[in-house]
């Protein structure tokens, strides 16, 4: 697979991870809303709610699997790989340490963006495998369900995600499953860039340019967004008392 000429962008996988964030958005807008009073919803057991989260986790991961896919399709090297890593890894951090403040009891210690940071180099490392990845991504798939153990029910060994029990977290995105879903969407993306590349790379509809270009910033939206929400929500309900 020879590398692609120049930093060419993608504007419809862009959107999609843009249609990704504007999805998370609404979803956080509505834990909001409920964690400081103003509704009364249940994120935590509600299928209406949990079935959206797992969806909107599934399109983040598996745009970021594609990303990687187009990343070595352009002969992206590790050091600029490893500066990309340490702006998801940082971010990381930053939300462990903010949620620590909000939820002490329930604070994120391996949300998305930590699995993120940790599957990008474990597919970086797999992307050898090619057709190969499709039977990993199967085979992290199933395993949570073959395999449980107490072992991994601790806060240093959930990130794993053998769990017997789902912890007591605001946001939980354990290695298996879910990277299988990442490496899903390397292996079909680098399908696609062989067989089906104006798919990706095809011209996008007008309308939907806002949403490539907010694809292209979405970390730096997913670190800003639940701040300005939650603190437009405490000035509202601020002037309202």
């Amino acid at each position: 697979m020879s590398a692609l000429p120049g930093p060419q962008r993608f504007d419809r996988l862009d959107a999609l991870r843009g249609a990704a964030v504007v999805w998370m958005a609404v979803f956080h807008f509505c834990f909001d809303l409920a964690t400081l009073g103003f509704t009364r919803q249940n994120f935590y057991e509600d299928p209406f709610w949990t079935v959206q989260r797992t969806l909107i986790v599934t399109l983040f991961l598996l745009c970021a699997g594609a990303g990687q896919a187009v990343a070595l399709r352009q002969g992206q090297g590790w050091p600029r790989f490893w500066r990309r890593w340490a702006q998801v890894a940082g971010c990381a951090l930053l939300v462990t340490a903010g949620s620590m403040l909000m939820f002490p009891r329930s604070y994120i210690s391996f949300g998305v963006l930590h699995a993120i940071a940790v599957m990008l180099v474990l597919l970086r490392l797999a992307a050898p495998l090619g057709r190969g990845l499709w039977l990993l991504g199967a085979l992290a798939l199933a395993l949570p369900w073959l395999v449980q153990h107490p072992f991994f029910d601790t806060r240093l060994t959930n990130w794993v995600g053998l769990v017997t029990r789902k912890p007591v977290t605001e946001d939980y995105v354990p290695l298996l499953p879910w990277i299988g879903v990442m490496a899903w969407g390397l292996a079909g993306a680098r399908w696609l860039l062989a067989h089906r590349a104006g798919w990706m790379a095809g011209p996008l509809w007008r309308p939907l340019h806002g949403l490539a270009v907010l694809g292209r910033h979405s970390l730096s939206f997913y670190m800003l967004h639940q701040p300005v929400l939650i603190g437009a929500l405490l000035a509202w309900r601020a002037m309202r008392s």
